[in-house]
């Protein structure tokens, strides 16, 4: 695909030292707000200003921003700080109105990108732009609804086009107000390997003290840039006043965070490297072989169920079980979140085994 390398490239003119730092508050209040804002944001790494002008919100009677007024605020930013500027559209006409107020990125939200209609129709008024257009994931993860707001606004011509992660909903409550689930854009990234993935730290965390830890993760995974939401009275914004830092944190943060290079040079380290490789592509296999061994005796389980008529689930036993692995995942420095996630599914696999057996 020829657009997204178009993206890719405009990003090496650019020349920067570091990965692109898109950073603004999560909704432009007033005027003196997002100007007092923007000029803070001079003095630190950020390339592009964000700004929150329509906030869809998931339920009624929170703050649901200024409205197209704020695209002033932000046209006046960009004029006195020179500062590239970013705002979310969610239809036909908020892309208008932005593109008259020569915004320079425009994002899809969460909640957008789930609706085929929404983004064809943002698409379709988009047709041909050249302006940057960054497709946030869906809320659930559903990487096929991802891949297919991607393919649309790629049938539209749109030329610059990138990807924003900010995690995912799960009815589980984690640490993350949003779920990484890291595999999945790295799945995207499979499909579109040119295509520029920015991590949004701020609504994955919910809360600014593991914005850090998100952001060098991202770098470790060779992300292009980071979208962080910032203010300078964080605790009073009105809206998602937890997940924001003030612009000097941001400073401090682009300063402490490492950026590792995808290659390294010395012979020495791709052997050893390589090494390691191979022990963990052993272990994989063993892996894979101990489940399917598992999952042979969970088919004689059902079996054997069927015969005495007993129910599949079992849920004293289920709950012995996963007690005792978050017990040996601990021992073994696995937290007791990646052990609920790897025996939930694994159980659930064991309950398909059973049930084609006892229905066959």
């Amino acid at each position: 695909m020829e657009n997204n390398k178009n993206l890719r490239n405009w990003l090496n003119k650019m020349e920067l030292t570091h990965p692109i730092v898109i950073a603004g508050p999560c909704s432009a209040e007033t005027e003196e707000q997002v100007l007092k804002i923007a000029h803070q944001l001079k003095e630190t790494d950020t390339t592009v200003m964000r700004a929150g002008i329509w906030k869809p919100r998931t339920r009624p009677g929170n703050f649901e921003g200024v409205g197209a007024l704020g695209l002033k605020w932000l046209q006046k930013a960009k004029q006195e700080t020179g500062l590239m500027t970013a705002t979310e559209v969610a239809n036909a006409n908020h892309v208008d109105l932005a593109l008259k107020h020569d915004v320079d990125i425009l994002w899809v939200g969460a909640r957008t990108t789930v609706s085929p209609f929404i983004v064809q129709e943002i698409a379709d008024a988009l047709k041909g732009t050249d302006k940057i257009v960054l497709i946030k994931n869906p809320v659930n993860p559903d990487l096929a609804l991802w891949l297919g707001a991607v393919e649309r606004f790629y049938a539209s011509d749109v030329k610059n086009l990138g990807v924003i992660h900010r995690g995912f909903s799960t009815y589980e409550k984690m640490r993350y107000r949003n779920n990484p689930e890291w595999q999945i854009p790295i799945d995207l990234q499979n499909k579109f390997p040119d295509l520029p993935l920015i991590l949004d730290p701020s609504h994955i965390a919910g809360r600014r003290d593991i914005i850090f830890d998100l952001c060098q993760t991202a770098l470790d995974l060779n992300y292009d840039g980071l979208m962080v939401e910032t203010h300078f009275d964080p605790d009073n914004a009105w809206s998602d006043a937890a997940q924001q830092i003030t612009p000097e944190t941001l400073k401090q943060m682009t300063v402490d965070l490492k950026i590792r290079k995808q290659e390294g040079d010395a012979v020495e380290f791709k052997n050893k490297l390589n090494m390691l490789r191979t022990r963990i592509d052993v272990l994989d296999h063993q892996l894979i072989e101990s489940l399917g061994k598992r999952m042979k005796i969970a088919d004689d389980i059902g079996l054997l169920k069927k015969k005495n008529n007993v129910a599949i689930l079992q849920t004293k036993r289920w709950n012995e079980i996963l007690d005792k692995m978050i017990l040996e995942g601990d021992e073994n420095k696995l937290s007791e979140e990646f052990i609920l996630r790897i025996f939930k599914a694994i159980h659930q696999e064991s309950i398909n085994h059973q049930k084609k057996v006892i229905n066959d």
